[in-house]
């Protein structure tokens, strides 16, 4: 049974103009709150469900500062039976964005004086979600030989199967 796609915001979003800060002089900040409680594609390959918490962002010499402690809300597979998973990720963030764009930064504010916020949430995202999660403590995981979902069916297999490259070190077991 398919269910529908869930409907989400473009990255545009996550764009935001900071000119004003721009025009002022180093060490002036703003303090905000991201708050999007919908899911937002973030690029092709993350869409995240929700993104909250307080970001800072602080004008000096070399661009504009970005700080924030962020609850991000993503879809992840359980690493044992590959069911999806709701994930809820806090990261921090300590990024310059270069203005004029250079090459002591990574990223930077556009020459419109926008400054987005998705490559940087886009990579920040993907690394912690490169650390294995499980649907639950007891997750039974996939049968290695039918694939079925030990957790929703009892597959027939034979649960002592060992697999033929390993099968040596079962007959210096039984010794």
């Amino acid at each position: 049974m398919n269910t529908p796609p869930k409907p989400f915001l473009s990255s545009r979003v996550l764009k935001t103009n900071v000119g004003f800060l721009l025009s002022a002089p180093s060490g002036t900040h703003q303090d905000s709150r991201l708050d999007i409680p919908v899911a937002v594609r973030v690029d092709d390959d993350l869409i995240v469900n929700a993104i909250s918490g307080p970001l800072r962002m602080t004008r000096s010499k070399e661009g504009i500062l970005v700080q924030a402690n962020l609850t991000i809300s993503v879809d992840n597979e359980c690493s044992r039976c590959l069911d999806t998973v709701t994930q809820n990720l806090e990261i921090e963030i300590e990024e310059l964005f270069a203005y004029p764009a250079s090459d002591i930064s990574e990223f930077s504010v556009g020459g419109d004086a926008n400054l987005d916020l998705a490559p940087l949430l886009r990579a920040e995202v993907l690394i912690e979600m490169l650390h294995p999660v499980l649907c639950s403590e007891d997750c039974k995981g996939l049968c290695p030989n039918c694939g079925a979902n030990r957790n929703r069916e009892a597959c027939q297999c034979a649960q002592d199967e060992v697999d033929p490259r390993l099968a040596v070190l079962k007959k210096l077991l039984t010794k």
